[in-house]
């Protein structure tokens, strides 16, 4: 579990995130609205160096951010308006999964099925300010070594 105690440390935290991240890594982000899952996001399009600005996708529900750098895109979805999973297959996310950075916003219990493996992220508010508690977890093969990784 890390803390983030600033909106400038869950920038910093999805940075580092960012440099864990590959081709078909899928992310899953949970927490209430608020919790800074966007804000992870941008901290994680800047490690990656991709195209932003980096807003929610609530309303546009899915975005593409291309590389700036020849490394993969960012696919940066919300699945918080969506009413389950027939709608998120309506999405497409499959089709970019392989070539592609693929965060879902609100995706727990929605997205798990695209692919074996994952990371999970849960951000949840550590009190009345802004301090973070951001729960990492990996899950299949892909994200075995995930505890060793120095984030």
């Amino acid at each position: 579990m890390r803390r983030a105690a600033t909106t400038e440390d869950m920038w910093a935290l999805g940075e580092q995130i960012a440099r864990l991240l590959r081709p078909g890594d899928l992310v899953v982000l949970s927490g209430p609205l608020g919790a800074g899952k966007t804000t992870l996001v941008q901290g994680i399009a800047e490690g990656l160096k991709v195209r932003g600005p980096i807003t929610s996708p609530t309303f546009v529900i899915a975005r593409v951010h291309p590389s700036l750098t020849g490394g993969p895109a960012l696919v940066h979805a919300d699945a918080y308006r969506l009413g389950g999973a027939l709608e998120v297959d309506d999405l497409d996310l499959d089709a970019s999964l392989d070539d592609s950075v693929t965060v879902v916003e609100w995706g727990e219990g929605l997205v798990e099925g695209l692919t074996d493996d994952r990371l999970e992220i849960a951000i949840e508010r550590a009190g009345e300010g802004d301090e973070r508690l951001v729960r990492l977890r990996g899950v299949g093969a892909r994200w075995s070594g995930l505890a060793g990784s120095g984030v």
